[in-house]
C-alpha cells in the first residue's frame, strides 16, 4: 500500500517523530547523532523568537530545515557516510515510511519505534538499524 502525504502532512509527522526519538535518545542506541550547525540553530531560534514562538527543540529543528539550512545523521560507529537532509526530503521521504507505520502516526498510536522507522525513512530512504 502506498500512502501519499501532503508536505504539510510530512512536516506534521517528521516533527512527531522528532519530538518521540530525538529526545529520548532512542537513536543514540544505534551511534547515530542528528546533528546541526550551531549558527543554523541559533538563526532558526532567533527567526522563530521574532514571530512571538517560545520554540522548543524540535520547533527549532523544524524551523532549520524551513530557513533551507540542512539536518546531518553522523554515523560514529559503523563508519557510515553522514547523511544531510532538507525540508524537500521530508516532503518526500516520510511518505516511503513502512504503512504500517504511516497509519500508526495517522491514527495517533505512535511511539518511539513509529519515530524511529520514519526518521531513518527520511535519512537512509531504509529502515537499516534496529
Amino acid at each position: 500500500m502506498k500512502i501519499q502525504l501532503t508536505p504539510q502532512e510530512s512536516e506534521s509527522y517528521f516533527y512527531n517523530s522528532l519530538c518521540n526519538a530525538v529526545g529520548s535518545g532512542y537513536l543514540n542506541g544505534y551511534g547515530i547523532e542528528l546533528t546541526y550547525e550551531a549558527t543554523d540553530y541559533q538563526s532558526a531560534k532567533k527567526s522563530l523568537k521574532e514571530k512571538g514562538e517560545s520554540p522548543c527543540y524540535e520547533d527549532v529543528l523544524m524551523e532549520i530545515l524551513r530557513i533551507g539550512k540542512p539536518l546531518t545523521m553522523v554515523d560514529h560507529e559503523s563508519g557510515m557516510d553522514d547523511v544531510s537532509v532538507y525540508l524537500q526530503d521530508i516532503h518526500e521521504r516520510v511518505q516511503n515510511a513502512p504503512s504500517k507505520h504511516l497509519l500508526d502516526m495517522h491514527n495517533e498510536q505512535d511511539d518511539a519505534c513509529t519515530a524511529d522507522v520514519i526518521i531513518q525513512s527520511v535519512f537512509y530512504n531504509d529502515v537499516i538499524f534496529g
